[in-house]
């Protein structure tokens, strides 16, 4: 598994290809040990065909209508059901034409949702493409009154995404048309109740926890990547206190089947499928670094002395990257910031 920052993919264009990436559509039901495939060579490089594994399990577990699409960009969930189709975050703009027809290979009805996790392009670089492609659910004196009211799939993001992508100056049609300001938004979507959790000032000011309560399925956004060590985006509010309270939470409504292993599936922001343990180890990593650098801080030492310490050494050839949008040394000094005082 690479740790590049080519894999991380945050807040940076995609590197240049001669064509599009095809994409990998993995089924929630993929062992954390790997994934067993009909046809190896498929899935040779950065950006393996199009595999649909209908009959897979998950630790005994089969888990129907929600699916995972692996790209370039941030990991992208969708949901289907009778409903419609219900998706989390999209990805760059680049490769929407991709997507959607993924999407439609997966159910032929209309994107209803949209939810973004936050407001990095590599998560929401494709709302502008693939909303218009959807349509909304609605009726009465609403679809009588405003012709044009069904067009288009509902955005949903916490206001802060708004606010930041209104700063950034993405095109209008990209913008949430639904937000909210309160800790947990509910909706009830394709026979599923589904909660979305505002995580304040972690990776960033806006993040949210996606957890679909009958399939038992938490999607987190950038607060949870296997990839990388977490990118605190300082400017737009993120903290590293705030990655841990999002991390402390994931493991809160995540439950392991047998020996702390399966059960409640999570998926990252960038990386491979993982479940309560996965999380748990990434958390006390975070956890064990943020308190080591403390104790530093704590102690008089500058912050190219904590640098040189290496508070994270025996933690970099798993997370670690000396080059990229974000380094070591860029964690390093955001968790130093963070626990001034």
């Amino acid at each position: 598994m690479s740790n590049t920052p080519q894999d991380a993919g945050a807040g940076l264009a995609p590197e240049p290809e001669p064509e599009l990436p095809a994409y990998a559509l993995v089924r929630f039901s993929l062992s954390r040990y790997g994934i067993k495939i009909d046809d190896p060579e498929k899935h040779q490089g950065r950006y393996p065909e199009l595999t649909h594994w209908r009959d897979a399990v998950h630790d005994g577990r089969r888990v129907d209508g929600i699916y995972m699409l692996v790209g370039a960009g941030g990991n992208i969930t969708v949901q289907t059901g009778v409903d419609g189709v219900l998706m989390i975050d999209t990805q760059y703009a680049e490769l929407s034409e991709k997507i959607y027809s993924k999407i439609q290979e997966l159910s032929p009805t209309p994107i209803r949702y949209i939810i973004n996790t936050h407001s990095h392009p590599d998560h929401v670089g494709g709302n502008a493409n693939l909303a218009p492609l959807g349509a909304t659910i609605t009726g009465g004196n609403v679809a009588r009154l405003q012709e044009d009211a069904g067009d288009g799939a509902t955005i949903v993001a916490f206001e802060t995404v708004m606010n930041n992508m209104v700063d950034e100056k993405y095109p209008v049609e990209s913008w949430p048309s639904e937000t909210f300001f309160v800790e947990r938004k509910d909706m009830y979507f394709n026979d599923e109740g589904i909660e979305i959790l505002h995580q304040p000032n972690a990776h960033t000011d806006g993040d949210v926890i996606v957890w679909f309560r009958k399939t038992d399925v938490v999607v987190t956004g950038d607060v949870f990547t296997t990839t990388m060590y977490p990118f605190i985006d300082k400017a737009k509010g993120g903290s590293i206190n705030g990655v841990i309270s999002a991390l402390n939470t994931i493991v809160d409504i995540t439950i392991p089947r047998a020996k702390q292993e399966g059960g409640t599936l999570v998926v990252p922001g960038h990386g491979r499928l993982a479940d309560e343990a996965d999380v748990v180890e990434y958390r006390d990593m975070v956890t064990i670094i943020r308190d080591r650098i403390k104790a530093l801080r704590d102690s008089g030492m500058t912050l190219e002395q904590v640098k040189a310490a290496g508070p994270t050494q025996d933690y970099d050839s798993r997370y670690g990257s000396n080059e990229g949008f974000w380094t070591t040394d860029m964690f390093i000094e955001a968790v130093y910031d963070g626990v001034q005082g």
